[in-house]
């Protein structure tokens, strides 16, 4: 692995206004993303794992400037893209490509297959016309679909067929990066097993980075290298995989985990039920955002901010209550 990172994004920052009133005046503001920072290098799999509304999908958003950030820096290797003009970024977009949650809706009905796939490489001039069914072709072989496929309309797929075509649109262009939305959980478990295994054959060919977005902990264990796990809007833990389901050093990462099917009727986990609800992100905690329903929260995480400290060698954690490794 290289030293540099592919994608690289700094103190990432995205609040939305809401407003009220008939002159729509500024009332509060959601911290949608608070503070956030990663890296993904080639050929990596970096999970983004977390509760439903804690802010993973904006960070893909904002990661393809599909919404604008508040404050920090996205690095796409080496340049600075978050504040590039839409003119200046177009050159950017053909190594960053996403994959939807839902695959029916992020297809055009009215366009056979053929051209869903096709219209990537018309759009920035990679093929002639007399190689667009070629290359096409090879596209829907190597995800698994058929060239007598290629005439079809997405109506005419099944679930899992449409998701490997988005995959193959999102191949079109040999992207460095591709942000997998919720890639998988639209798909019946077998199905997703296909998907899961067909991407990580893809990353083997290619060398292609991906930020996989997901809530299932046991799809982000199989096909993750690392894992950042978000609290309302900020990563409270990000390590190896191996090191993070073997030994949590966060809290919220011990509850998310203990929620985690065991496949042995002889054992009982042990769950860890929090209390309390997620608040709301329009008014976040003081501190600790995890302090009003951490069982293990003491006066200072109600007032003091934990910062991401390094507990473990490659192990970060942002928890008071973790000291750093010894020197």
């Amino acid at each position: 692995m290289s030293a540099t990172p592919l994608l690289e994004v700094k103190g990432l920052t995205k609040h939305f206004p809401v407003r009220k009133g008939v002159f729509g005046r500024l009332s509060k503001k959601v911290h949608a993303v608070d503070g956030v920072s990663f890296a993904i290098h080639a050929g990596e799999t970096l999970g983004l794992v977390g509760e439903s509304g804690c802010g993973k999908s904006t960070i893909g958003k904002l990661i393809l400037k599909l919404i604008e950030p508040t404050a920090g820096e996205v690095h796409l290797q080496g340049t600075r893209i978050d504040q590039l003009s839409r003119q200046d970024m177009r050159p950017h977009r053909q190594d960053l490509q996403v994959v939807f949650q839902d695959p029916y809706a992020s297809l055009n009905p009215r366009m056979r297959a053929k051209d869903i796939v096709a219209e990537p490489m018309r759009n920035f001039a990679r093929v002639s016309h007399a190689e667009v069914d070629d290359k096409v072709a090879a596209l829907f072989e190597k995800v698994g679909l058929r060239r007598d496929q290629m005439p079809r309309f997405p109506h005419e797929f099944s679930g899992g067929q449409r998701q490997r075509l988005v995959i193959a649109r999102a191949l079109a262009l040999r992207p460095k990066v591709i942000v997998c939305d919720e890639a998988v959980s639209a798909l019946d478990v077998s199905v997703q097993a296909q998907v899961v295994n067909l991407l990580a054959d893809l990353q083997l060919d290619s060398g292609v980075a991906y930020l996989f977005i997901a809530h299932d902990l046991a799809v982000v264990e199989h096909i993750s290298h690392r894992v950042a796990v978000m609290y309302l809007g900020r990563i409270v833990e990000l390590a190896e995989k191996r090191v993070l389901f073997a030994g949590a050093q966060h809290p919220y990462t011990e509850a998310l985990l203990s929620a985690v099917p065991v496949p042995d009727p002889t054992t009982k986990p042990k769950r860890i039920i929090l209390q309390g609800d997620v608040p709301s992100p329009i008014s976040p905690p003081s501190g600790c955002h995890f302090h009003t329903r951490c069982p293990y929260a003491e006066a200072r995480c109600r007032v003091e901010t934990p910062p991401m400290r390094e507990v473990a060698p490659g192990h970060f954690a942002a928890c008071h209550l973790r000291p750093g490794p010894v020197a």
